[in-house]
């Protein structure tokens, strides 16, 4: 009689995964807004997507709001890593509140590339998804320039005034195949279309796209801790997918991880979109663990070391107090 040999369950782990550099400076802005100037500090929109993220900050002071317009006069503003219009910050002047702009520094360059084209006179074909808060921000720095292309379905409803003079930017944070694929099908019907200066789809994005594309090879389901509302996040699942893995799904947390997902399954992938903290990612590991995946190996694909400045209003602030 002859006894069966364990099976192995294994857990691929990511890296890089979880905060980028944009994420950890936002975060970083409100906590050490609420340690300079003590709570409330506002927050326009979620400071990064993440239910978590946000909760934290909420319990620690913050008090999140859709629209300027809520935040009292002369109060303190945080705005969101993903930028906003220039109409906000002219409402903000108008309410007299003091703003720290926790805008990623890749976005920003985003919103300067449409200004510099705006102001060349050139159409500006903004892939992206409708209604994202970064999409928002940017088209609004010239909404008479900048038209939305939401998508390969998108393409098609294009209207310029001149072909010889269109400029395609992004979000910072779509599936780099599939904006690939948009652009492709948008220079078939402008074949002079420009590019931007430099990639708008952020290191992050693409080196968490790369890295998970990496361990989807090898397991059968992928897991990807992120909130909903997270533009990159969600694309994570559908990289994970269409580079071979049988089934992959978002989750929040832990809690959302449902057995039957693992039945039969020896490998899981596990990685985490841009705006989730790492102790997320640990709670789904010591989840796995408890159904047997015991061994968890990290596959780093990329190395990363990007770090930005915190906002220029904060590091006054903390010079002042440190002399």
């Amino acid at each position: 009689m002859t006894s069966e040999t364990p099976v192995t369950r294994r857990v691929l782990v990511a890296k890089p995964r979880g905060y980028c550099a944009g994420v950890d400076r936002a975060v970083q802005t409100v906590e050490k807004a609420l340690e300079l100037y003590g709570a409330p500090i506002y927050v326009r929109k979620q400071i990064v997507h993440n239910t978590h993220v946000v909760k934290t900050l909420e319990e620690r002071g913050a008090i999140f709001v859709d629209e300027t317009e809520e935040v009292p006069e002369g109060a303190i503003v945080v705005f969101s890593a993903h930028g906003v219009a220039p109409v906000v910050h002219e409402e903000a002047g108008r309410r007299s509140l003091k703003t720290i702009d926790a805008t990623c520094p890749l976005v920003t360059k985003v919103h300067n590339e449409a200004k510099r084209f705006a102001a060349a006179d050139y159409d500006i074909l903004l892939i992206g998804h409708e209604g994202h808060e970064e999409v928002e921000g940017t088209a609004g720095e010239a909404p008479a320039h900048i038209q939305l292309v939401d998508g390969l379905d998108g393409v098609g409803s294009v209207k310029v005034r001149d072909p010889e003079r269109v400029v395609w930017l992004s979000q910072t944070t779509l599936s780099v195949d599939e904006t690939t694929e948009t652009v492709t099908r948008l220079r078939e019907r402008f074949p002079n279309l420009i590019d931007p200066p430099s990639d708008d789809i952020c290191y992050a994005t693409q080196n968490r796209q790369v890295a998970v594309k990496e361990i989807a090879q090898e397991a059968q389901l992928v897991i990807v801790v992120g909130s909903t509302n997270s533009s990159n996040s969600k694309r994570l699942v559908e990289v994970a997918k269409d580079a071979g893995a049988d089934a992959s799904y978002l989750v929040d947390n832990a809690s959302f991880i449902q057995d039957e997902w693992l039945e039969g399954v020896t490998t899981v992938g596990v990685t985490s979109g841009a705006s989730v903290p790492e102790e997320l990612v640990e709670g789904v590991l010591a989840r796995l663990a408890e159904h047997g995946f015991a061994d968890v190996q990290e596959v780093e694909s990329v190395p990363e070391s990007v770090r930005f400045a915190l906002p220029h209003e904060l590091r006054r602030s903390l010079r002042t107090n440190t002399h």
